[in-house]
């Protein structure tokens, strides 16, 4: 990991918190439309470590509610919660690779093939130890892989 210094192990730590975020969030919508309400929100915190007062779980729906319709979509939920998040030169890297592989069209990425395409578009810093670290960081399964959505998702929410 020396390639990008001791930054590459906190920006991990941030593709983590997001994870984690994603994953609360499909944890507390209860009917799995891609959306929750001040209820769901209210669960989310709480597993969260978070204690928010009815009036303050408002509040953030009002907050993050960017389309007024009363719920939180994934990626609002996100929005409201990365905003200070910042994953510095590594994010760049993997919102390329991202990028490259929406072409392709695969379904999940390991860290074999992250450390692949970075290698075809010229990105030498990240070396496959790297590759797997920021893979781990994503891989909520533990199968070694992270789905192109949640990839996708995580990516997005840091920009």
């Amino acid at each position: 990991m020396a390639q990008l210094g001791s930054s590459l192990s906190a920006e991990t730590e941030t593709l983590s918190n997001v994870l984690s975020l994603v994953e609360a969030f499909r944890a507390f919508d209860s009917d799995n439309d891609g959306a929750i309400n001040a209820a769901e929100l209210g669960g989310i915190l709480s597993s969260l470590g978070y204690n928010a007062s009815e009036q303050d779980v408002r509040a953030m729906m009002r907050e993050g509610d960017a389309n007024k319709d009363g719920l939180l979509s994934m990626e609002e939920f996100l929005e409201m919660n990365t905003k200070d998040m910042e994953l510095g030169e590594l994010a760049n890297f993997l919102r390329t690779a991202f990028q490259a592989f929406e072409v392709e069209g695969d379904d999940a990425l390991t860290a074999a093939d992250l450390y692949e395409v970075m290698g075809n578009l010229g990105i030498d810093q990240l070396s496959l130890e790297d590759c797997q670290s920021v893979i781990a960081s994503m891989d909520a399964d533990g199968d070694g892989a992270v789905s192109l959505e949640d990839f996708r998702l995580i990516i997005n929410s840091l920009f």
